[in-house]
């Protein structure tokens, strides 16, 4: 599996998450902290090498998200997913749209870097998103498409 589809998942498990409520803070942050830790993990090393440093990876990302994902309450998931869709929505390829919650101090930026149009038809973006809560920063990337009803879908 490669990275953009590890970071996806993790960030559609956030999303999910954020809409449901079936999960807490910490669980969710430590589920998108442990995939971003893999996935940085198995970056190095060879062979069985690399499947180390992925477990040690997942392990570190679970604990460090853990601990994010535990001080990120609900009013940071929805200025997060409104400014999302606005980016992807209106911001040009390389520009950034920043997030904050003015009670906490939580911020991020969600920044398209490409937009296409998939075979489907339907126009998509590439993105990168940095997440800072307590001074701890957080990234991933991934793909989203525009839905006929104007939303912007996660796809990877």
């Amino acid at each position: 599996m490669n990275s953009n589809k590890i970071i996806a998942i993790a960030l559609i498990g956030f999303i999910l998450q954020g809409c449901a409520g079936g999960m807490n803070k910490q669980g969710s942050g430590t589920l998108i902290g442990g995939l971003a830790g893999g996935l940085l993990g198995s970056q190095f090393g060879k062979g069985s090498g690399a499947l180390a440093a992925t477990g040690v990876g997942v392990l570190a990302g679970a604990l460090i998200g853990g601990q994010i994902g535990k001080t990120m309450d609900d009013t940071d998931r929805r200025i997060l997913e409104m400014r999302s869709q606005q980016a992807l929505e209106t911001s040009p390829a390389g520009n950034s749209v920043e997030w904050r919650n003015p009670d906490n101090g939580h911020y991020g930026y969600v920044t398209p870097t490409k937009t296409y149009r998939a075979d489907s038809g339907e126009y998509c973006r590439e993105y990168t998103q940095v997440i800072v809560v307590g001074g701890k920063e957080e990234k991933a990337y991934g793909r989203a498409c525009r839905k006929p009803d104007g939303q912007w879908q996660i796809i990877q």
